[in-house]
C-alpha cells in the first residue's frame, strides 16, 4: 500500500498541504493527519485508503510499492510522466 513517508513525499512533490489533499480525496483533515502520523504503512479503512490512492493518482502521483520496478529499488513516489 503506501507508507506515511511516501504520503508526505507525494504531497511535497505536488506542493499541496494536508487540507488540499483531504479535499481532493474526499476525506477529512484529521483522517489525513492520522494517516501521515502512522508508523510505517498508512492505516485506515479500505474505503479511505482507496480514496487516498485514487486522489494521488488523479493528481499525478505514482506510488512505488516494495518490490516494484524502480531504478533505485525500494518504496517511493514519483510524478507521472
Amino acid at each position: 500500500m503506501i507508507t506515511a513517508p511516501q504520503l508526505k513525499a507525494a504531497r511535497a512533490l505536488l506542493g499541496i498541504d494536508q487540507r488540499a489533499l483531504a479535499e481532493a480525496a474526499g476525506l477529512s483533515l484529521p483522517t489525513i493527519q492520522r494517516m501521515e502520523s502512522s508508523d510505517g504503512t498508512v492505516r485506515g479503512n479500505v474505503d479511505s485508503l482507496v480514496k487516498l490512492i485514487e486522489a494521488l493518482d488523479t493528481l499525478g502521483i505514482e506510488v512505488i510499492g516494495a518490490g516494484a520496478a524502480s531504478q533505485g529499488g525500494g518504496r517511493g513516489v514519483r510524478l507521472k510522466g
